[in-house]
């Protein structure tokens, strides 16, 4: 077994474990430790507990110490410093002509690098603003692309429901969201409103699913024959969250009526759903009286077909042609004499 804590660098950012060493934090305590960024200052989110080694990815680093009251100083000092590179990060790009749109700069906890987030349409090259910005601050520099989900999760906002935003308070992690899952919701099928601000599918559209999942597999499916207190009729809405069903049922007088019933008054049926008759075909005036024509017209007398000459082999295709003509001219010459 070995002792970790959660440790936390961004607001809603991913956790990343350490072991605390010689040290003892607790949950919301103020630590410095070392990433493969460098030295950062990070928040606990999780006190030490004990997991078994073979769910920790190694190397498992230790944390260098508790933070003090100067680091606490230098990390504000650092967020001010960011918002002045933040300024000469855009004046950069608009000198450069660049077409990218600058989200958000960091500094690390040691100074050792300054990160700039953007987001661009395609790949920019970028090689000449990170000569001009490293001639400014003199320290590493690294740009970094990223998507309109992350832009949303740096930026913040308010969602349709009135909250802000799940990117940017708490979930640490986009899980992957299907325009499947609004179907099975029955949720509206329009983009405007199944989608949020960074004009992906709304992340929770994620949080019901599996109960859905779950409940549905016991629900029969739309168009199903059941069986209800009032009789046999066909699923025609389902209800998922009140677990009710709505059925087409076929009374005495051969009308139709819907009803609704818990699901555990309606049972499974075998067989075929009810069908309605199909419509009769409606024939316009014109195609009737064609139609009593080629009724009444007698059958025409089927067409004597010949066998087809072939030219003999001393003949070409053309003299053999050249020749049944002029025998049909004498033909024609002998019959007009006749008369």
């Amino acid at each position: 077994m070995v002792k970790i804590i959660g440790v936390r660098f961004r607001t809603a950012g991913k956790v990343y474990y350490f072991s605390p060493g010689k040290t003892e934090p607790k949950a919301g305590d103020k630590v410095i430790v070392e990433t493969a960024r460098g030295v950062e200052f990070g928040t606990v989110v999780l006190g030490p507990k004990e997991v078994e080694e073979d769910k920790i990815t190694p190397p498992l680093k230790s944390v260098i110490r508790l933070a003090t009251a100067e680091d606490i100083k230098k990390e504000e000092k650092n967020r001010e410093k960011e918002k002045e590179a933040f300024k000469i990060c855009l004046e950069k790009i608009r000198k450069h002509g660049l077409e990218m749109k600058l989200i958000d700069a960091e500094y690390t906890f040691d100074n050792n690098k300054v990160l700039f987030y953007f987001t661009a349409d395609g790949r920019i090259d970028f090689r000449e603003l990170v000569k001009d910005l490293a001639s400014v601050f003199r320290t590493r520099i690294e740009l970094r692309q990223i998507g309109v989900r992350d832009e949303t999760k740096i930026r913040g906002g308010i969602g349709i429901c009135g909250r802000p935003l799940c990117c940017h308070t708490y979930l640490t992690e986009f899980a992957p969201v299907s325009i499947k899952m609004a179907k099975e919701q029955n949720l509206s099928l329009n983009p405007t409103k199944i989608s949020g601000q960074c004009g992906r599918l709304m992340c929770c559209l994620k949080y019901e699913q599996d109960y859905y999942e779950e409940t549905l597999k016991k629900l029969p499916k739309v168009g199903k024959e059941v069986l209800t207190p009032d009789g046999v009729g066909n699923i025609v809405e389902i209800n998922v969250l009140r677990e009710r069903v709505k059925v087409k049922l076929r009374l005495s007088d051969d009308t139709f009526d819907v009803r609704e019933y818990p699901i555990d008054d309606v049972k499974r049926v075998e067989g075929k759903a009810f069908s309605r008759p199909e419509p009769r075909k409606l024939e316009s005036a014109p195609q009737k009286e064609k139609a009593k024509e080629t009724a009444e017209e007698p059958p025409k007398a089927a067409r004597k077909r010949y066998p087809r000459q072939k030219a003999p082999k001393n003949l070409s295709t053309d003299q053999f042609i050249e020749r049944e003509r002029e025998r049909n001219r004498q033909n024609a010459g002998a019959v007009d004499s006749e008369e």
